[in-house]
């Protein structure tokens, strides 16, 4: 109940909910979210089934952060973002481009989903530059696409696995890589894994060419240390980062300058930081969840 002129903790809960959404999916994502969850049609993959499981939970927020922080050890992903994507100039617009995309590919119509990845792809196929180095990139080069994908792939599976409601098992955490590679495939990614340790294998091949360069630190940087934010939003926020940090291998902050005077008792900091704050993003969204059809009774139609 509510009396007249009183908060409740619904509200409060509502609030924080629409606030977080806000942010993360932009203007458009109460319209985006309805057609995503309720337009009839064909999915790219079954209701309740581990893409579905581990893109809808709150650990992404750990997960994409640490996403990012990997990815950028890529010299050529990372001459690319800094010179296309306009993520300084325009943060908040490029998380909501990329959580729609994400969205999209995983709970959308069949439709929708491939003509968010030719969208995709069409940008793909404009962004080409040099890295300061002299080495020339093309965003949609297969084995680029490749490192991104596995990148956001290894991070999502692992915060999932520490941060996650429902975590996966063996045979579960292979079918996300195995989903996840449907959409990698889609999007022209070379070699994508399709079980875990697989995943592991990829990662491991491309580490001849992964190093911190000077953007790569700047952007790490900014992530952790100067993020758009104010206010009540930047102490949850850096407890996500915190736990994004902690679950980077210890190679990848080596190179980022992260390592600091790691400890376990930091580790386990760190830990309880990210599960803190990924139980308190969930309880606030589910104060108003993606609205839901009948997904089960459509056939499943991924792309070849």
């Amino acid at each position: 109940m509510r009396m007249s002129g009183m908060t409740t903790l619904t509200d409060v809960r509502r609030r924080v909910g629409g606030v977080i959404f806000e942010r993360v999916a932009g203007a458009d994502g109460p319209a985006n979210r309805a057609r995503i969850h309720t337009r009839p049609g064909p999915r790219w993959f079954p209701a309740g089934s581990p893409i579905q499981v581990v893109h809808g939970d709150a650990s992404m927020f750990v997960g994409g952060l640490r996403a990012l922080l990997l990815q950028s050890l890529h010299p050529s992903a990372m001459s690319a973002v800094a010179a296309h994507s306009g993520y300084r100039g325009d943060p908040w617009g490029r998380l909501a481009r990329t959580s729609t995309f994400l969205a999209v590919t995983t709970f959308g119509a069949a439709d929708d989903a491939a003509d968010a990845v030719a969208r995709v792809r069409g940008i793909h196929d404009r962004v080409r530059g040099k890295t300061p180095a002299g080495v020339p990139y093309v965003a949609g080069d297969p084995e680029l696409l490749a490192w991104v994908h596995v990148a956001e792939v290894d991070s999502f599976l692992r915060a999932h696995d520490r941060y996650g409601a429902r975590p996966l098992d063996r045979a579960g955490r292979d079918e996300y890589v195995r989903q996840t590679a449907v959409v990698g495939r889609a999007l022209g990614a070379a070699g994508v894994p399709e079980s875990v340790a697989e995943l592991a294998e990829r990662i491991d091949g491309f580490r001849p060419q992964l190093a911190a360069t000077e953007a790569a630190l700047d952007t790490a940087h900014f992530i952790l240390r100067e993020p758009p934010l104010g206010g009540p939003l930047r102490a949850p926020y850096g407890l996500l980062t915190a736990g994004a940090v902690e679950l980077l291998p210890a190679w990848a902050r080596a190179e980022l300058r992260l390592d600091g005077s790691r400890s376990s008792a930091r580790a386990r900091g760190a830990r309880a930081s990210g599960t803190v704050v990924t139980h308190l993003i969930r309880w606030a969204l589910a104060a108003d969840p993606p609205p839901r059809a009948d997904a089960g009774a459509w056939p499943v139609d991924p792309p070849a």
